[in-house]
Formats: C-alpha cells, sequence, structure tokens
C-alpha cells in the first residue's frame, strides 16, 4: 500500500527500498529469538512487541496525494498536526494497529 519495493524476505521478515537511500525492516514476531549464523557472522536474538511509532518523511508537495491514497485504501488518518517551523504530519494505523506518520520538512531542525 506504501509502494515500497521488497529488496528480500524470508519467513523471519522483508526488507524494503525506502526512497534508494534506506532500509525498512520489518519482522515477524517471534520469528528471531533465535541467532541466525551467516557466513558472515551471527546475527543476535531480537523482537519487539507492544505498539510502536514509525515515521516517515515525504515533501510536502506530495501530502495530498497520500492522503488520497491511504483514503483509496480505507485507511483512516487518525490525527494531523501543523507544526510551528511549518511542517505537516498525518497519523494512521497499521493493521496491527502501529503509529504510522507520514511528515513533511519543517518538523526537526535538521528536516
Amino acid at each position: 500500500m506504501l509502494g515500497l519495493v521488497a529488496l528480500t524476505s524470508d519467513s523471519r521478515f522483508l526488507a524494503f527500498d525506502v526512497g534508494g537511500r534506506n532500509v525498512l525492516l520489518l519482522f515477524r514476531r517471534g520469528s528471531t529469538l533465535e541467532p541466525v549464523q551467516l557466513p558472515g557472522g551471527t546475527i543476535p536474538p531480537h523482537d519487539g512487541h507492544g505498539p510502536i511509532h514509525a515515521a516517515f518523511a515525504i515533501a510536502a508537495d506530495d501530502l495530498p496525494a497520500w492522503e488520497k491514497r491511504l483514503g483509496e485504501h480505507r485507511v483512516a488518518i487518525e490525527s494531523r498536526t501543523d507544526w510551528p517551523r511549518g511542517g505537516r504530519s498525518i497519523y494512521f494505523r497499521d493493521p496491527d494497529r502501529h503509529l504510522l506518520e507520514l511528515v513533511t520538512p519543517g518538523v526537526w531542525t535538521i528536516y
């Protein structure tokens, strides 16, 4: 739905290309409790649970298109925030009820 390109996946996780500069890793809950041995080393066990908040940077001009896209997929926008520096955020939930945010420049001093 977000239009991210999958880089790789297995039964434990999905890795997505985010803008050609970052990677978003999503792990299936409970699937990474054992170490994973790779030819180059070991990935230690890890897991997470409970609600999370993840934010994705978008261009200010892209915000209306994202609002439309979310609406087309029947994803409710839970909240909107106009920040003092001029940035804007919209908040919505993923199927596991985690809070996702799309944020435009003007929120952080570095963005």
